[in-house]
């Protein structure tokens, strides 16, 4: 069968080493390539040099660089309420402070130029007790940092993330109608707001605004005394097929970039990441 939707993966989740990962991301057919860490670095700390070096190995398997998974806004917001500590804190080779925002911006946008793509993915901040209090001051600066992604025809993909004060579609959708700016939209990960205790499909989902997601994350899990337990794509608490075919019937035309999580069989995370790969491939031909 045809795939309905375009397949993609963060690299890292297949492995560390781009030319590994590549290579097995083409294998399962994905066309697009999400670079969150390369070689143990963080995306944001890579030189020039292995930026183009990364290029130059996904132009050889036919995979196009389709965002910046960057850790934009994952950090403490000074002076908030204290930290809700319910969440693991998933940095990804990433020690980026509140200090450090506006110089990543920068970064983030001269990385996504080189290396062929509009989309840069931000987060709210890590979630506090009270996210509510904290609502305005990351509006405020989620909209100062659209306005500079505009500018450079960039888009700023905010990620709804359990860890973080936006965990579920309702609060995703609460700061996009107070930023009101058309360079702030979404990646949303069913499998996060499922994680904050949303219902992810089709309740979640609704309440996105129409035509707000523009990038979409894919892994599966099962809640045990409240904590996630990764599992093989398809096989765990997520409506995954239904959640695709609402996408594509809402004329979403963006890639389903698989994020495993799940360590694989016997802690194997290249042949994890290479089933659920094909897994994501079954899940969109229709």
């Amino acid at each position: 069968m045809d795939l309905r939707l375009p397949i993609a993966a963060i690299t890292d989740e297949f492995s560390p080493d781009l030319e590994v990962a590549a290579r097995a991301m083409a294998g399962i057919g994905m066309t697009g390539a999400e670079l969150r860490v390369l070689w143990g670095k963080n995306v944001m700390d890579l030189s020039d040099a292995e930026l183009n070096r990364a290029k130059g190995i996904l132009d050889s398997h036919g995979l196009a660089v389709i965002g910046i998974a960057s850790p934009l806004l994952k950090c403490v917001l000074p002076d908030s309420p204290p930290l809700d500590q319910r969440f693991e804190h998933d940095v990804f080779a990433s020690t980026h402070t509140y200090e450090d925002q506006p110089r990543l911006m920068r970064r983030a946008a001269e990385i996504a130029h080189k290396m062929g793509t509009s989309l840069i993915r931000v987060f709210s901040f890590w979630r506090t007790m009270n996210p509510a209090a904290c609502s305005g001051r990351v509006a405020e600066l989620l909209r100062g940092f659209a306005e500079e992604a505009a500018r450079e025809g960039l888009i700023l993909g905010l990620e709804n993330e359990h860890a973080c004060q936006a965990g579920t579609a309702r609060e995703v959708a609460e700061i996009l109608r107070a930023v009101r700016h058309p360079a702030l939209r979404v990646v949303w990960d069913p499998a996060n707001a499922y994680v904050a205790g949303e219902n992810a499909f089709p309740d979640g989902f609704d309440l996105l605004p129409a035509g707000s997601v523009v990038h979409i994350h894919a892994k599966d899990c099962r809640l045990k005394g409240g904590q996630p337990h990764w599992m093989p794509l398809g096989t765990g608490a997520l409506d995954w097929k239904g959640q695709l075919i609402a996408l594509a019937e809402s004329g979403y035309k963006g890639c389903v970039s698989l994020e495993t999580h799940w360590a694989g069989p016997g802690g194997d995370k290249l042949q994890g990441s290479t089933i659920c790969g094909w897994n994501l491939r079954g899940l969109v031909s229709w």
